[in-house]
């Protein structure tokens, strides 16, 4: 299994619509992937380690894959669509990373 986070750096004066990310460019690339993503996770930046001090990132999602093959595949077929919907919620290019998720959950 693997998860592809994308991170978007805090930046002063950056422009981050987290509504549209979330209600619209979202839902848009999970059904671009389709049975590529078995899910997908959304974070907001609320602040650094230090008191008052603001986010790393402003906001991150992840994509929860069987494979980084199927992952790939899937979002390069869309990719044209989906990198397109980027200027219609941020102006902060994205960090992307690929991991082997080693442990999913905890509590079990």
């Amino acid at each position: 299994m693997i998860k592809v986070t994308v991170m978007y750096p805090y930046t002063e004066g950056a422009r981050f619509d987290h509504a549209y990310y979330r209600d619209r460019h979202m839902p848009m690339v999970k059904a671009r992937l389709g049975s590529a993503c078995a899910y997908y996770t959304v974070e907001k930046g609320l602040a650094g380690r230090a008191p008052g001090s603001p986010p790393v990132f402003v906001a991150m999602c992840a994509f929860i894959c069987d494979s980084a093959e199927g992952y790939l595949a899937a979002s390069q077929e869309h990719s044209a669509e989906i990198r397109g919907d980027i200027a219609n919620y941020t102006d902060i290019v994205p960090v992307v990373q690929l991991s082997e998720v080693v442990v999913e959950r905890s509590d079990r």
